[in-house]
């Protein structure tokens, strides 16, 4: 290690550091919203990203990123390809958005997230990787009447019991259980949040403007990003975390969109079933409040940020 005259030894020790310090990350799920956001945030902070994902992509916004075509729900993955990395972020969990026409949640979900998964982080820990950070759900916990009567909800709870398992002083990691995240990102379609534009609006012709009753947690995909990067840096080990932002009801919830469109609203409360929050997404029941504290502590993410998440939700499909 050689000094130069011009630099103090101090200033070139301390970016010596640095340079050791920026990790090379692979993001499983990267070219959906939360991967995304999470690469952007870790490119930021100096960190060398990796997405992988099914199919290439050609939104202009990530390629700058590598990327690795990898579909881990059918397709094993070698430890040659894991060796190149020192970080995992795994942001491909299953969901309802995923199931094939045709076949049942039960058979789908339990392969998917309570097969494959650990699967996965078993090659995982066998690799160079030393940390992970895994993007699991909160019905789990927020639920955890249903992980039996729930095919998806046992899936993500076998999953993250699971992949914990494998936790170790060489392959540390840590979870993240995540309510309903709201976000967005250039060249990122998420067709529910347009859908919800589109009903705030008033532009669904014959679908009334009302709320169902009850609420849930809701984070923005820019904190799940702070809450993975706080994951590296200062979460411990083998630990899984609920993490979230603010407590809306659903009328709250919607009526900041109603606000966000310029078409402000007192909604009417429903408790039938609604037709932009059918009951097949409401894990933890129809007309449920969820209403908790997130964890946050060491993980350090921003919060207080759901108004101006829609807000950008919003402009980027009206506009």
């Amino acid at each position: 290690f050689k000094l130069s005259s011009n630099i103090p030894f101090f200033d070139q020790f301390f970016r010596r550091r640095n340079v050791r310090e920026i990790m090379k990350t692979l993001i499983v799920g990267g070219t959906g919203l939360v991967g995304a956001e999470t690469a952007r945030l870790m490119a930021s902070k100096g960190h060398e990203v990796t997405l992988m994902s099914r199919n290439p992509t050609s939104n202009p916004a990530l390629l700058e990123f590598p990327h690795i075509a990898h579909d881990y729900i059918h397709d094993d993955i070698s430890l040659e390809i894991l060796n190149a990395f020192d970080w995992l972020v795994f942001s491909a969990g299953a969901d309802i958005r995923m199931l094939p026409e045709g076949e049942s949640d039960e058979t789908f979900f339990m392969h998917a997230n309570g097969v494959r998964v650990p699967y996965f982080f078993e090659q995982a820990a066998q690799s160079n990787i030393s940390k992970a950070v895994y993007i699991g759900t909160f019905y789990p916990v927020v639920a955890s009447q249903n992980i039996e009567t729930s095919a998806y909800v046992r899936s993500r709870y076998e999953a993250d019991k699971a992949l914990r398992a494998f936790s170790s002083p060489d392959f540390e990691i840590v979870c993240l259980d995540a309510p309903y995240i709201i976000g967005q990102f250039p060249g990122i379609e998420a067709p529910h949040l347009e859908g919800l534009t589109m009903y705030a609006a008033g532009k669904l012709e014959g679908v009334p403007l009302i709320a169902p009753a009850g609420g849930v947690n809701h984070i923005s995909s820019l904190s799940v990003a702070e809450a993975v990067l706080g994951g590296f840096t200062h979460g411990e080990a083998g630990k899984a975390y609920l993490i979230g932002d603010e407590n809306l009801s659903w009328k709250e919830y919607l009526e900041l969109f109603c606000e966000a469109v310029g078409n402000p609203q007192n909604l009417d409360v429903t408790t039938d079933a609604h037709p932009m929050l059918p009951d097949i997404i409401l894990y933890a029941g129809r007309n449920a409040t969820v209403s908790y504290e997130p964890e946050n502590g060491e993980l350090n993410y921003g919060r207080q940020r759901i108004k101006e998440t829609i807000k950008n939700v919003v402009s980027s499909y009206l506009n």
